[in-house]
């Protein structure tokens, strides 16, 4: 099974990606560190993040997932590509949850304005729609926890999955 999870920073992608991947016995690729490991991309020297071209990341991922049939592939900017896949999982959360996550992470206010603006305009569910079609994409909402937005995932896993 090929899994894409997209979602606003905050939303639990890592996470969820990593427990969904340990589930299925596949291979786990986070996309800021496949990005640093393929030098895709620049640090801006103001915000100091990873400033990647979505095409750039697209090619490299095609390339390197080619022949993978098990994988899980997290991160915000993948909503922006069009990588082959068999589900794309968008987790969201809810603003005052989002808010607390991203203080924990030390997130400027400047920077967790932005991302719960992201979230608010459901940003990477209308991207990941547009680029990978309504049939492909599920929503879960993460504030929760876990452990609902996994069974939730898995139930919309074919069962011949996990064998």
């Amino acid at each position: 099974m090929r899994i894409i999870i997209t979602g606003t920073p905050g939303t639990g992608k890592t996470t969820a990606g990593k427990a969904l991947a340990r589930r299925l016995k596949g291979k786990y690729v986070n996309e800021h560190s496949f990005c640093l490991r393929h030098g895709i991309g620049k640090i801006d020297g103001k915000s100091r993040e990873l400033v990647v071209d979505a095409k750039q990341l697209e090619k490299a991922l095609k390339k390197s997932l080619a022949k993978e049939k098990n994988f899980v592939l997290e991160g915000h900017l993948v909503c922006e590509t069009k990588v082959p896949a068999d589900l794309i999982v968008v987790l969201s959360c809810g603003p005052k949850e989002l808010e607390k996550r991203l203080g924990k992470k030390g997130y400027s206010d400047e920077k967790a304005l932005d991302n719960l603006h992201c979230e608010s305009t459901q940003y990477c569910l209308k991207k990941a729609t547009a680029n990978y079609g309504k049939r492909l994409v599920l929503r879960a909402d993460n504030s929760k926890g876990i452990k609902k937005t996994l069974a939730l995932i898995i139930k919309a896993i074919k069962p011949k999955s996990f064998d």
